[in-house]
């Protein structure tokens, strides 16, 4: 991919940027709708909060459900993923001996919140153990299902993995959790605009996205998807006049997860916006797009364990954007979560000025760097790494 795609981001040029898959970069010309968005609701915040807010989270809902393939009315706006992940947990009742799966490469923060529900409600987490590196998706459906018992409760499980990468066999999981009467939530926090994502067609009962990452969003856009049989039960975390509102034009869902309190909603008002924009960027739209980062993330982690003799964590039908390479062991020390940064990490940007995900896997002294791919990423940014690793491994 041609340099010229860094010139729609404002990145530091400084900078070789390999960590997308954290926090996502935003095109300045998304920002910029932002910036004229706010300066509206700044000029009337009365009219804009009031007036003018609903029709605009309605066109917004739209296109992010065209381009989801689901019902808008199914559709929930949320600040993040981890935000959606807790609004579902949070509303669910469950009971003491109560079961709730999840994996042993589930996201920290939500297992967090697993763990801490599990707690008040006297439940249990089963963690299924998956194996590293992984052989095939089905090897993890394997992993998984012994787990379900007839006290399982709800599955909940990454989309794609963050520390390790893993595009998890989605279809598979959730059927078969159904089939076993079992409801999956999904932290789905990397999949919009990474993979082709049909909703519809999935089937789980939640699903949390996040629209800041491979959507290229601004920070605080994100969505709640859930099956309309389960929307009664689910609340959004704050609680608001939605709740006791008589309108009868929209759903209780709607009504409950389209005020939540005063905020500021321009992040979400651009989903439309930078939709149109990175699907515009090259000729075969969105498609195209997570195809060439997916190609370009693959050719990277093929030349990268080249250099360093390791071997790849997965097979390639389960990478997206994002792929992990095995690492020689480091320094044993136990790393402190959630703020955590491994020494490598830091020296990779100190001393080379590159910003590269380096993670305890599965724990201590064993780790990997995780490689990201977005557009305006180059062969050199990998080189440019392989280099500075081969240099800082000696």
């Amino acid at each position: 991919m041609s340099a010229p795609f860094r010139s729609h981001w404002s990145l530091d040029p400084e900078v070789v940027f390999l960590n997308h898959g954290s926090f996502g970069a935003c095109p300045t010309a998304v920002l910029q709708r932002q910036s004229e968005l706010r300066a509206r609701l700044e000029a009337e915040p009365v009219r804009f909060l009031h007036r003018e807010i609903e029709p605009l989270l309605d066109d917004a809902r739209a296109v992010l459900a065209t381009f989801l393939d689901v019902d808008a009315d199914d559709l929930g706006f949320v600040p993040n993923a981890t935000a959606g992940v807790s609004t579902v947990l949070r509303s669910l009742r469950f009971a003491p001996g109560d079961e709730l799966l999840t994996t042993d490469h589930e996201y920290n923060a939500s297992r967090n919140a697993l763990d801490f529900v599990a707690s008040q409600w006297g439940a249990k987490v089963v963690v299924a153990k998956l194996p590293w590196p992984v052989p095939s998706a089905q090897s993890v459906v394997d992993a998984v299902l012994p787990h379900v018992t007839p006290r399982t409760r709800l599955f909940l499980v990454d989309h794609v993995s963050s520390q390790t990468a893993l595009v998890m066999p989605l279809e598979q999981l959730v059927a078969a959790l159904r089939e076993r009467g079992v409801e999956t939530l999904v932290d789905g926090a990397h999949g919009p605009g990474m993979l082709p994502l049909s909703l519809r067609t999935l089937g789980a009962g939640y699903y949390t996205g996040n629209c800041h990452k491979w959507l290229c969003a601004p920070k605080g856009a994100a969505f709640l998807h859930v099956r309309r049989d389960l929307q009664p039960a689910i609340k959004p975390l704050s609680v608001s006049h939605g709740h006791n509102s008589r309108r009868t034009d929209r759903s209780r869902f709607r009504l409950d997860f389209d005020w939540t309190g005063t905020h500021d909603p321009s992040a979400v008002l651009c989903v439309p916006e930078v939709i149109r924009f990175m699907g515009g960027l090259l000729p075969g739209g969105w498609p195209e797009v997570m195809a060439s980062n997916r190609a370009k993330v693959l050719a990277a982690q093929n030349q990268l364990c080249a250099r360093l003799g390791t071997q790849p964590t997965c097979p390639e039908d389960m990478v997206g954007s994002m792929a992990t390479v095995t690492l020689p062991d480091g320094l044993p020390e136990v790393p402190q979560p959630p703020l955590y940064v491994d020494p490598l990490h830091l020296r990779l940007f100190d001393e080379y000025r590159i910003e590269a995900q380096i993670t305890p896997w599965p724990r201590p002294p064993h780790r990997h760097v995780r490689l990201s791919a977005q557009l305006y990423n180059t062969p050199a940014d990998y080189q440019a790494l392989g280099d500075a690793l081969e240099a800082l491994l000696r």
